[in-house]
């Protein structure tokens, strides 16, 4: 097959989209299919750069922070895409690369598949004031969209839920998003993990909480750094990677908490470094309730880490009570399980044994990418029925 994957971004920018789409087209790939990536240039240059297309955009961090929007949908540069004659679309993004793909799904009469990656009714505080409004506004904006698709993939039971709650009346398909667990589970050496703690500044002794993501409002990270200064585990370092507008709120915040002695914030890290980072973590923890599927919580559990994660029905089938973590509710529920982690070995020893074996196993990349192939497939299928059958009825 010939399959056209649009994205509002792509790399070298890192984010949960970026990833999945970037897994999805490498394992496409392997299984002998043609794939293209149409995406926007961070400026306001369009260019070509092997098989990627990227149009030129304006940024609108004002309306969601890093958030951009081309220039013009139609172009040179998407004519030659329509030449190059795709069997399907997968559409990753609900922007402008949405009408982009929209536009050339119509010309070219082929399906078009969309992952609905991100629940905007968490992010509302960006542009309403009035969260009630801001969950109508996107309700309508997402039912009026996804109308135009031909079927949706939704990486957890959670985000189908939401969608038939919109009113959304495309066929909808679960299938988690997969990781390339060869490259997110490369091991380090005792060695070359002692020089990275020292590097980071964690004291020997010291166990390693460990939050990977965007910092941002919506990730409520402020609750985990609350919940770490109300335990008395003192010998624990909160270990932050990533970066993202509320870095700055989230260091003063240590600061007002006073543990900032406990505070690690490493920044952006490269896809090739982040495994290593994973495991310094002891624990991973998060209390973000905005996730869709959550792929950090998966790339952790995947090198062995426990979870402890403020709950969430995306994560009902990731992280199972008493086997590969906990997810809680309260603070005395946090503090329980924290203890239980990071002091019983025997516990420990058998949440990273479970951690590390689900996650191979369930959420792979070649797995996810043959699912996926399957939905292509079918929909090709669908589409040439439906055709034929106005062709005759009309």
């Amino acid at each position: 097959m010939k399959i056209l994957l649009t994205t509002e971004c792509y790399t070298p920018i890192i984010n949960g989209v970026v990833t999945s789409v970037m897994n999805l087209e490498k394992e496409l790939r392997v299984l002998g299919h043609e794939v293209k990536i149409l995406t926007l240039s961070t400026t306001k240059r369009s260019y070509k750069k092997d098989h990627v297309t990227y149009i030129s955009s304006l940024g609108a961090g004002k309306v969601y922070p890093g958030a951009r929007f081309a220039l013009r949908t139609g172009t040179a540069y998407v004519d030659e895409l329509m030449y190059w004659q795709p069997d399907i679309i997968h559409s990753h993004c609900e922007f402008s690369t949405f009408l982009m793909a929209r536009q050339i799904a119509k010309k070219l009469e082929i399906p078009m598949v969309h992952t609905y990656h991100t629940v905007y009714e968490d992010y509302t505080h960006y542009f309403s004031p009035y969260k009630k409004w801001g969950k109508a506004m996107v309700a309508y904006f997402t039912r009026k969209l996804l109308k135009n698709t031909h079927c949706i993939i939704a990486p957890t039971n959670k985000v189908r839920s939401i969608l038939h709650g919109y009113g959304v009346n495309r066929p909808i398909q679960v299938v988690p998003t997969g990781i390339n667990i060869a490259r997110i589970t490369k091991p380090i050496n005792d060695e070359d993990k002692q020089t990275l703690r020292m590097r980071m500044g964690i004291p020997n002794h010291h166990k390693v909480m460990l939050s990977v993501g965007r910092l941002a409002k919506e990730k409520n990270l402020e609750e985990i750094l609350f919940y770490l200064s109300k335990t008395d585990q003192n010998n624990v370092t909160l270990l932050i990677v990533g970066d993202g507008p509320n870095r700055e709120c989230l260091e003063q915040y240590a600061k007002t908490l006073g543990i900032s002695n406990q505070v690690i914030f490493v920044g952006m890290v490269s896809p090739k470094e982040i495994s290593s980072y994973y495991q310094l973590g002891d624990v991973f923890v998060s209390a973000s309730n905005s996730e869709t599927q959550g792929l950090t919580y998966v790339e952790a559990l995947a090198n062995g880490v426990p979870a402890l994660c403020r709950k969430d029905t995306c994560l009902d089938d990731v992280i199972i009570d008493g086997v590969n973590g906990w997810q809680y509710s309260s603070f005395e529920e946090f503090k329980e399980k924290l203890h239980v982690i990071l002091s019983k070995e025997d516990v420990y020893l058998r949440l990273s044994h479970n951690a590390r074996s689900i996650a191979v196993c369930d959420y792979s990349s070649d797995s996810f990418a043959r699912k996926v192939e399957r939905i292509y497939q079918q929909e090709i299928m669908n589409y040439g029925e439906n055709k034929i059958r106005r062709k005759r009825s009309s």
